[in-house]
Formats: C-alpha cells, structure tokens, sequence
C-alpha cells in the first residue's frame, strides 16, 4: 500500500504506519511548509507543551481528552523521528528497537534471572543498570540527574535519588525545621539587599519546601498545580463580588480585594 493509499484509507490501513506517511507528506516538497521547515530544535516547545497537556488530562480524569492529547503527544515523536529519518540520523523503528531492548535489559527480574522482586529492590536494580550502560558508575552519585527536567521535577528526582542512600530527614520536623532556617536566611539576605545572595536563598527555600512534599509522599507539581487553581477561582470570585458592589479590579483598593478575598476564602459568599 503506498503512503497516498494509506493516507486516504483510514479503515484499512495500519494507523501507526498512517500516521507516519502523513507526516511524511506534510514534510516532503509540495506539502505544509510550515511543517517542511520544522527542526528538532524549533519544536521542542511543543513536545513540552503536549506533554504538560497530557499530564492536565490525567488529572481531571478526562479520559477522552487524555486519548486526544496521547494523539498530539504521539505525533511530536513521530515528527522527530521523520526528520531523523530524513537524515539517515534514525527512524522511529530504530527507537522503538532501542527502547524496548533497554525494557528488557532493566528488567532481569522479568526477562531474565534475577533476585530482585520488591519493589525498591527492582528500582535499585534499574539505577545500577541505568549507569553501568550509561558509563556512569565512576561519575558522582547525582551525574545526569534529571538533566533537561523543569526545576521542580528535577529537584524532587536529585531528592529521591540521594534518599536512596541514606541521605534523607528522618521525620517531616526535621524538613520543616529546615524550612524555618531558610526562610529566617532568605530574610538575612533581603536585609542584605544583596540581589543575588537572596536568588540563592529563595532558591534553597523552594528546595527545602519541595523536599517536604517529597518526604510526604505529594507530588510537588500536582500540589502546585491545584493550588493554582484554587487562586484562580478564589480571584475569580473575588472579582464577582467586586463587580456585584459596583467595582471593577481597576478601581478597586487593596482593601477592598482584601475584604473581598477573605469572604471568598471563608465561604461567606
């Protein structure tokens, strides 16, 4: 079946592969030019931003849209692989070989003999053979840890990874306390006025209070990410009783918002 019968004949053709000869088309001489003159490098923003979309899906349970997303999720790795393709670089058969021979190495317990069967145990197993392919067993602990992560997910991975040998609170009082000594030097450093000692101090705040939603067993991003939202409903219903008084947000006081937002935020509205 060529790449034009397999693009005009959804029912019979097998879709992955359709999927592929569409973007094949849109790539090649006569198709999209907006997609012909796509680079890795050009959309690596829309890799992060579908993946951000998938992730909102899943926490709203919206199972139809979380198909809809995997789609548009799917497609980025498609449009890589094509312009890896396009360059003898490699195809998406050549990544789907390579990640599911790296499955099968990081499960021996499965695939293989192997004593790991907990677990932490498996975890363990997969990090020590994560290094040994990557040639890292003689770089230090944290080498590689979450290189190219948002902030966030990357400070909850370098946190989980160093606990892992040992290097952890013993109890939530200890990182709370760790966060009470951060913030009182957070407040050293702004009496300071020294700009960037108080970057490096905020910094360490936001790690330390990241280290308690990990020490919690929460999801830093998740908790972020519905706390966002609750400001964004509180403010929009602080603007709604605003707006019933007659005052727009641009003629507002701070003490009016603040009145506002503190019947909001007790439910007396």
């Amino acid at each position: 079946m060529t790449d034009e019968m397999m693009i005009d004949s959804p029912a019979g053709a097998d879709q992955l592969q359709r999927l592929q000869a569409i973007v094949h088309r849109l790539r090649a001489p006569g198709g999209c030019p907006w997609d012909g003159e796509q680079t890795h490098a050009s959309i690596a923003s829309n890799l992060i931003e579908e993946t951000y979309e998938v992730v909102d899906a899943i926490q709203r349970e919206d199972w139809a849209h979380l198909r809809e997303e995997l789609g548009d999720l799917l497609l980025q790795v498609v449009f890589h692989a094509e312009m890896g393709q396009e360059v003898a670089r490699f195809d998406l058969q050549e990544i789907a070989r390579g990640i599911s021979e790296k499955l099968v190495r990081r499960h021996p317990h499965v695939f293989a003999l192997s004593a790991a069967i907990t677990t932490d145990q498996v975890l363990n197993q997969w990090d020590e053979i994560k290094r040994l392919e990557k040639g890292d067993q003689h770089e230090p602990y944290l080498h590689g840890v979450g290189k190219g992560l948002p902030s966030l997910l990357r400070a909850v991975k370098l946190q989980k990874k160093a606990a892992k040998v040992g290097f952890d609170w013993q109890s939530e009082r200890g990182v709370i306390a760790k966060i009470r000594e951060e913030l009182l030097e957070l407040e050293t450093a702004m009496d300071s006025e020294n700009s960037e000692h108080v970057s490096e101090e905020l910094g360490d705040v936001i790690f330390s209070v990241t280290n308690l939603s990990r020490f919690l067993d929460r999801d830093p991003e998740l908790i972020l990410a519905r706390a966002n939202d609750k400001f964004a409903q509180r403010f929009a219903e602080m603007e709604s009783n605003l707006t019933d008084r007659k005052i727009s947000l641009d003629e507002a006081t701070a003490e009016q918002m603040e009145e506002a937002w503190q019947l909001v935020k007790h439910r007396k509205i």
